[in-house]
């Protein structure tokens, strides 16, 4: 076959580091616009950003052409960097280390992005780390509770 088609949706979620409120309500549709243009500038079509103080949720297509922890590098170095030039109150802003991707089919797409739309009413009863577990335990992913959190 001499094309190479792909339709690999991932959502991907990560922290501020210790969970620090870094992302307010004034600073997060700048920070969400930031990190769909970096995913929209490596090749991703199709991009929904989300998440509340302490943490975002991306959904998108992942890039042919980029390895998922490339992926991730760079939407965490980028933004990151655009998280400092908001003004000397960021200046030592940075994300946690880890994350979580996982896949999505593109019959469940629809149902996630109106998940990671709605981040802030899904947050009035659940924690970052509650929702996290919950996605690992739903993925069947085993974890050390003591390196997930950092």
């Amino acid at each position: 076959m001499p094309q190479s088609l792909t339709q690999m949706y991932v959502h991907l979620v990560f922290s501020t580091r210790d969970r620090e409120p870094w992302l307010t309500s004034a600073v997060r549709p700048k920070v969400h616009a930031y990190l769909a243009t970096i995913l929209r500038n490596m090749g991703s079509p199709y991009v929904v950003a989300g998440g509340v103080a302490d943490h975002v949720h991306l959904l998108f297509e992942l890039p042919k052409e980029k390895a998922p922890t490339e992926v991730v590098a760079v939407v965490k170095r980028e933004s990151s960097k655009f998280m400092k030039t908001l003004g000397p109150a960021f200046a030592k802003f940075c994300w946690q280390r880890g994350y979580g991707m996982f896949s999505v089919s593109p019959t469940r797409r629809e149902k996630v992005e109106e998940y990671v739309r709605n981040q802030e009413e899904h947050h009035r009863t659940r924690t970052f780390q509650e929702e996290f577990r919950k996605f690992l335990d739903q993925y069947g992913i085993e974890y050390d509770e003591r390196y997930v959190w950092d």
